[in-house]
């Protein structure tokens, strides 16, 4: 009898472990991790399950087969080149002659006859939401409102996994597809977040890229949204106001931070409210390839996300990389102004390459090349600068595309002062240096020097504004910069919402990519007309009609809350 108990206590033991190693929600675990592995376990010890691994995730739908060379699903990038004059003296010279570089990504419905079904790029999305005990009562609920939102609009091949993070972090769900199921487990899973606890950014970003590290099917696109309203109160991290002394990248791991060329899935910053770090979020969103938004009020946390999905949910453009090369001789390419994209020129200075990685569906890129060109010879009628190729895979299909725009030339008369003049390369240089003004200022009211932020700022305003000649995109750079300098003008007001709404603005020019921005009060106080929101932002017609419809939802919702609540109050009960 206490043989057959024995006997009995080994089986269920045994059962036992094999339902610890394969893992109730399907995770496999290694017990071996636990003994041998030190810097496993010092990697991932604030984790809620150190052991576990996320390989659980649902499989993507068929790949479809690969794609011929060249083959583009839904046309092709556009590249442009403007030269900042048309013509050039034969005899002068110039040491930076600039060369506007134009990318327009082609729009979700370029090809097919109309009403053909366009195929986009499916997406593997992690959520990371903060749950930490500030997050409570209406913050949450909005939360779970927007999510309840971005699960909507997700389509049957995407796939989303929910990790939440407080003191700790955990994956809510495994990376599962959107199909009504999955849109229900998801939901579900998004209602029941509680708030408590510390904040632990580091531990829920860590737990995201083992999500998509672990996996082991990949959908085309992968992205990586996080929203926080505090700081990391786990994770040392120098905070010097200045990024420059900081180390917030401590905070990212390194599986997300981009290097040796290599691509990997950004990270879409939101400071909620105005406790949160704007700069960590910045440097994380930086660090990634992703934009820092600032929802300053609160209400609007679902627009903030719907305009990002709608970027998200139409990336055409993968991998793109701009190769600019000189032509004739004496002809070199000096500098490059890209923002946050990579760029490198070749030591000789007959190539310049710039890194742009993924675009969405219309979306729109400018890079001003500085060129030295030499005088010409008599018998010289026009002077080819430089041939530029963009090289991408496209994302729908997978094929490799490579397209080569019209060389820039410029005309070498004997007297070129009738030459014309790139409105486009002009606006260029005025974007670029307004966005340098715009972190010099930074940089000093990071100092304290308050008064100083606003002189730039001041400055600049000016000088844009007698650039633009009511152009729209002039006149929305100088709200821009007007509104910047109310919220510099003191440190009072610096540390309320100054600094994360220059960091969100920074951001966006410096990707060239829509985030949120909230300026209509700036108009509203000057009795200006706003200017067309996608004018000032880099929207994209995509990331426009989410947003639009994300207002629809939101009236909707309102419209049934008020019915509830009358009808509550004539019948007597909750509905």
């Amino acid at each position: 009898m206490r043989h057959d108990h024995v006997h009995l206590c080994v089986i269920i033991l045994a059962l036992f472990l094999v339902a610890w190693t394969q893992g109730v929600d399907g995770a496999t675990h290694h017990p071996a991790v636990m003994g041998g592995n030190d810097q496993y376990w010092q990697r991932h010890s604030q984790t809620a399950d150190p052991v576990v691994v996320f390989d659980d995730d649902e499989q993507v739908t068929a790949n479809r087969p690969p794609a011929p060379a060249g083959a583009a699903s839904n046309g092709t990038v556009v590249v442009k080149t403007h030269t900042e004059y048309s013509a050039v003296a034969r005899n002068s010279s110039s040491d930076s002659f600039a060369v506007l570089v134009h990318l327009k990504a082609p729009g979700m419905t370029d090809a097919g006859s109309a009403g053909d079904a366009q195929p986009r790029a499916p997406l593997d999305l992690v959520t990371v939401l903060d749950v930490s005990g500030s997050m409570h009562g209406q913050k949450l609920a909005l939360l779970k409102q927007a999510m309840r939102f971005v699960i909507d609009n997700l389509g049957p091949d995407d796939r989303l996994s929910v990790v939440s993070f407080s003191s700790g972090a955990r994956r809510v769900t495994r990376l599962v597809r959107m199909t009504d199921a999955g849109k229900a487990l998801a939901v579900s899973a998004v209602d029941s977040l509680k708030a408590g606890g510390g904040t632990n950014i580091a531990a829920g970003l860590r737990t995201a890229a083992r999500v998509l590290d672990e996996r082991r099917h990949r959908n085309a696109v992968s992205s990586v949204v996080l929203l926080s309203d505090g700081q990391d109160t786990f994770t040392t991290v120098r905070r010097w106001g200045s990024e420059a002394g900081s180390n917030y990248e401590a905070l990212v791991p390194p599986s997300f931070l981009r290097a040796g060329g290599e691509w990997s899935a950004p990270i879409h910053t939101f400071g909620f409210g105005k406790d949160h770090d704007a700069a960590a979020m910045h440097v994380i969103a930086e660090a990634t390839g992703g934009t820092f938004s600032f929802i300053e009020k609160e209400a609007v946390i679902q627009d903030a996300f719907a305009q990002c999905i709608g970027g998200l949910l139409s990336v055409v453009v993968q991998e793109a990389r701009i190769a600019v090369t000189s032509v004739q001789p004496g002809v070199r390419v000096v500098s490059v102004r890209s923002g946050r994209y990579e760029s490198r020129v070749h030591e000789d200075g007959r190539e310049a390459t710039v890194q742009v990685g993924e675009l969405y569906a219309d979306e729109e890129r400018r890079f001003l090349v500085f060129l030295a060109v030499p005088r010409a010879k008599e018998s010289d009628g026009d002077t080819v600068l430089v041939n530029v190729v963009c090289s991408y895979r496209d994302a729908a299909t997978g094929g490799n595309v490579s397209v080569t725009a019209e060389k820039a030339v410029v005309a070498r008369p004997e007297d070129a002062g009738g030459a014309e003049r790139s409105l486009e390369v002009e606006w260029e240089r005025v974007r670029v240096q307004a966005a340098e003004d715009i972190a010099a200022a930074r940089a000093a009211a990071e100092q304290g020097a308050h008064e100083e932020a606003v002189k730039i700022l001041e400055n600049r305003e000016r000088l844009v504004a007698q650039s633009g000649n009511g152009d729209a995109v002039i006149v929305g750079l100088a709200g821009e910069l007007r509104e910047m300098r109310e919220r510099v003008s003191s440190r009072e007001r610096y540390e309320g919402s100054g600094r994360a709404y220059v960091l969100a603005r920074m951001s966006a020019h410096a990707q060239q990519r829509a985030n949120l921005r909230q300026q209509q009060e700036s108009f509203e106080a000057s009795g200006e007309a706003a200017p067309d929101e996608a004018t000032l932002s880099y929207a994209t017609p995509a990331m426009r009609a989410m947003l639009r419809r994300s207002r629809g939802a939101s009236v909707e919702q309102n419209l049934r809350e008020s019915g509830e609540e009358v009808a509550q109050s004539y019948y007597g009960v909750p509905l």
